[in-house]
């Protein structure tokens, strides 16, 4: 039976494929997996009553953890903050400043400004992500760049950089999974020599790094660019054009984001970067800057307090549907972990591999693993236990299978409709969440496949057929 516990993301996705409906995927996928867990409890009778009742209460538990609490916050209080720096005619003032000064007068600087962005703000991917994707909307639009391109490269550099540099939360996490067990030499030396194996993360970074010098694009998102050029009229590509002001009702704004973004890192880490709480940190932070934009445009006499009370509802409003995904998606997640899905997986892939397979096959069931349930952390947590016994055991490279496990847990954040990184990529970009994740999965499918020819080639250098 347990082979049933992979029908619950299964279903989502044939949803998502059949219906373009992603909330409908994700409420019929958490209601399959509740009933399976009333049905492996075999306690009840009338199934499908107690399923029922389960499935409300999964969704409310959401709420009992303080971090899912924070991300959902977080999601509306983007949304107001958003509004605010669209309306204060800031971001139409940075993106003439931006041409006017030579330093965004190509689609390859554009592009090249928004991989920068993500590049140089590694301390926490959704901060990546959404400094970037702020920054570039309105000169995207501007170059008539569509908003899929821009999801792509953001949500594409996000991730990659963070488990890259690692001296971040990422890095601190994966330390801690590691310092569980004896490996014959330190967990850091372990974790540094990941960086040059994880192929994944390099993999996507060159791709992204290719789509702004060459400025192409393939597949579905080049037909997204298409239809962008044919329907430049639609009113959604006006959606920055307010009339500019000044450059510093966005700066600022943004600014204190970034900086105080640091700063709560630091606290909540009590002295220490990498010890620091990303999410409550990247909250903190946006709740200042949303009150420093706030502030700004009430001194600026242009608007009443009730006016701005009014735009930063309906910047909320607007990304309600992607709050209630997010929702959705953390449900999701706490339902399988509870069916054992991921570890499902990861045994059924593990089992009876020829040697020179087991990291290929650690990297395609991280894929797997991250895609069906979202996750990249709830991915280390569970293949790392199962990683370093094979280490201990057969004797493999420690970094090269702690590398692999990465690099699959990051590939189900980039593409997979249900992760969190996903959905704020799409919100960070104003991009629909479908549309993302279609145009993106190509790439990252390119980049899997690479990343599996590669772990195979360097496993027969390393551990020998």
């Amino acid at each position: 039976m347990e082979w049933l516990t992979v029908l619950p993301p299964l279903l989502a996705i044939v949803v998502v494929i059949w219906k373009k409906e992603v909330i409908m995927a994700l409420l019929l996928a958490v209601f399959s997996s509740e009933f399976l867990l009333v049905l492996q409890k075999s306690e009840h009778s009338n199934v499908l009553f107690y399923a029922f009742i389960s499935f409300i209460e999964r969704i409310i538990s959401v709420f009992s953890l303080p971090s899912n609490t924070r991300l959902l916050i977080f999601s509306l209080l983007i949304g107001t903050l958003l509004a605010y720096l669209r309306n204060s005619g800031g971001v139409s003032a940075l993106v003439e400043r931006l041409i006017n000064k030579g330093v965004a007068k190509s689609r390859r600087q554009v592009g090249s400004v928004t991989f920068f962005t993500g590049l140089v703000i590694f301390i926490e991917s959704n901060l990546s992500v959404l400094t970037a994707g702020i920054l570039s909307r309105g000169l995207f639009d501007k170059f008539k760049m569509s908003r899929a391109r821009l999801a792509f490269m953001i949500d594409s550099t996000s991730a990659p950089v963070c488990i890259l540099i690692l001296l971040n939360g990422w890095g601190a996490y994966v330390l801690g999974l590691l310092n569980n067990y004896e490996l014959g030499q330190t967990s850091t030396s372990i974790l540094w020599g990941t960086i040059p194996l994880n192929f994944y993360a390099i993999i996507v970074l060159l791709i992204v790094f290719y789509t702004v010098v060459a400025d192409k694009v393939y597949g579905p998102m080049k037909q997204a660019e298409k239809e962008l050029n044919k329907l430049s009229d639609d009113p959604a590509l006006q959606e920055e054009l307010v009339k500019p002001t000044k450059a510093r009702f966005m700066l600022i704004p943004l600014a204190t984001m970034i900086l105080s973004m640091f700063f709560f890192m630091y606290w909540t880490g009590n002295g220490d970067f990498t010890q620091g709480s990303g999410g409550t940190s990247v909250l903190y932070a946006t709740v200042l800057a949303c009150v420093v934009a706030y502030f700004l445009l009430y001194f600026s006499k242009r608007y009443t307090h009730q006016e701005l009370v009014d735009v930063g509802f309906n910047g909320m409003s607007e990304l309600l549907p992607l709050v209630t995904i997010v929702l959705f998606s953390l449900t999701l997640g706490a339902s399988l972990k509870e069916l054992g899905t991921g570890v499902f997986i990861a045994g059924v892939v593990g089992d009876y591999l020829p040697l020179v397979f087991i990291v290929p096959m650690l990297f395609l069931a991280g894929a797997v693993i991250s895609f069906s349930t979202g996750t990249s952390w709830g991915t280390f947590a569970i293949l790392i236990p199962i990683g370093v016994p094979l280490i201990q055991t057969l004797g493999l490279p420690p970094s090269l299978v702690i590398a692999a496990i990465l690099g699959g847990g990051v590939f189900g954040d980039h593409c997979s409709p249900i992760s969190d990184t996903t959905c704020i990529s799409a919100i960070a970009s104003g991009c629909n969440l479908l549309e993302h994740v279609k145009t993106q999965l190509p790439y990252s499918l390119f980049a899997g496949a690479l990343t599996l020819v590669c772990y195979t080639i360097v496993s027969i250098i390393m551990v020998g057929v």
